[in-house]
């Protein structure tokens, strides 16, 4: 069983759809927002992106989760925007899979501009756009478009393990 990792920009769904994939697959489920330090929630709702600094703490946090987690599974959302902060999180747990959640920068802003009560203000999503670097080719995961439902990314998701993994797993 691997520990996934939903990724992508704030907007594109990784808690509705990480929810739902935890479910399906009977794993727990991790919100990476609930990882965050004080200081970085109040930083990112004041309109300022967070450096390399502060993520670190942030990213070791949910590295440890997912450690935890590797012999039975799990899943956590999380940004993780950059190689690098990938990287890090396979620090922790090098089998990590990667769902990368995206979609048009019209359709997530549209998003945002919908959600209610979440700290990340849409001022900040050309900032994460900006610093998106896809999935490598040499990196476990995949990507997919959110015009589809969440039921069916997490159907295409669960899919895309059986094959990683085989059909017992």
């Amino acid at each position: 069983m691997h520990t996934i990792v939903v990724m992508g920009v704030s907007g594109t769904g990784k808690t509705t759809v990480g929810r739902l994939l935890a479910d399906r697959l009977g794993v727990p489920y991790a919100e990476a927002d609930d990882f965050h330090p004080p200081a970085n929630i109040a930083k990112m709702a004041a309109g300022m992106p967070l450096d390399d600094a502060d993520r670190e703490p942030w990213l070791r946090a949910i590295g440890e989760w997912a450690a935890g987690h590797r012999d039975r599974g799990g899943v956590v959302s999380c940004s993780a925007l950059k190689r690098r902060y990938r990287d890090r999180l396979r620090a922790d747990d090098p089998d990590l899979f990667f769902l990368h959640l995206s979609g048009e920068p019209a359709l997530v802003a549209r998003r945002l501009d919908e959600r209610k009560g979440h700290f990340m203000p849409k001022a900040m999503l050309d900032s994460q756009l900006a610093a998106l670097e896809p999935l490598g080719e040499d990196e476990a995961g995949m990507a997919t478009d959110v015009t589809a439902s969440p039921q069916d990314i997490t159907e295409r998701a669960v899919a895309a393990l059986r094959r990683r993994t085989g059909p017992g797993q």
